[in-house]
């Protein structure tokens, strides 16, 4: 594993973590293709992972900073009252993140372990491109329109189960999340900024639970400056995939999904074909 290696890593997770094409799916399949060398039980790599991490997070906050700031300044001016739009939204995000969390707290591991295999993972990012290509199909039969102050606490649940479906490597957390969107009648705008909402404090616990961790695994395998670089690179490019997608997304009414529902195919389809050649 070189250096060029874990920075073009970086610059992967910056880019598929929101992108629907499965930021897992290609931390596996692309390595094993190019045959880059990475040990997972290594003392540094767990430190690379939490600040890869750490540097999506803080760029998805720093993009929706206003939102965020709305929100919790609402919540804290009217005492929590769900009455108010913003306070409500606020507890909807804190109600979708729960399916996720508790399914990644006991079963993300086993799940990874089960699904992490280069054959599955590839199938299984065939399976999110068939995913995004109905949601397209999904969105011209469903009434769109609906605004993220006008969603219910059910709804905020069948969006927040979707995402779980991100602990199967292969399968997309933003690709689900938005197809859930458009099935409870958000548009492609309101359905990707209620995905990157809800998808910020999970990203934002994955890293910050490991943080404790993190000083104690580091050892001179690899250079903490190139760890803490690398994180960086994984946030720039992070924001730069939000600013691109949500003017992606917005300047779109049908098939926006579609495009990223194709790479999806025709790369698994690749993985595969490489694999058996």
């Amino acid at each position: 594993m070189t250096t060029l290696h874990l920075y073009l890593i970086a610059i992967m997770q910056g880019v598929t973590e929101l992108f629907p094409i499965s930021s897992l799916g290609h931390s596996v399949l692309v390595p094993a293709i190019f045959k880059w060398s990475i040990d997972r039980t290594a003392p540094w790599f767990l430190p690379f992972v939490v600040i890869l991490h750490l540097g999506t997070a803080s760029a998805m906050l720093l993009y929706f900073w206003k939102d965020w700031y709305q929100l919790i300044g609402s919540a804290i001016k009217t005492r929590g009252n769900l009455k108010d739009p913003s306070t409500a939204l606020l507890a909807m995000l804190a109600v979708g993140s729960i399916p996720a969390g508790l399914l990644g707290l006991f079963f993300e591991h086993p799940l990874s372990r089960l699904f992490g295999g280069y054959v599955i993972v590839a199938i299984c990012l065939i399976l999110n491109g068939i995913m995004l290509i109905m949601g397209d199909r999904l969105k011209k039969s469903i009434l769109s329109g609906r605004t993220m102050d006008r969603l219910g606490f059910g709804d905020a649940i069948l969006v927040g189960c979707a995402q779980a479906l991100a602990l199967i490597p292969g399968m997309s957390r933003s690709g689900a999340t938005l197809v859930a969107g458009l099935f409870i009648g958000l548009d492609y705008e309101a359905s990707a900024r209620f995905s990157f909402l809800l998808a910020t404090p999970i990203i934002s616990a994955a890293g910050l639970l490991e943080v404790p961790k993190l000083f104690h695994h580091l050892t001179p395998g690899v250079p903490l400056g190139t760890i803490i670089l690398a994180g960086l690179l994984a946030g720039l490019f992070s924001w730069m995939s939000t600013w691109f997608l949500m003017r992606y997304f917005k300047k779109h009414e049908a098939a926006a999904l579609r495009p990223f529902g194709f790479y999806c195919l025709i790369a698994g389809i690749v993985a595969l074909a490489l694999h058996f050649s």
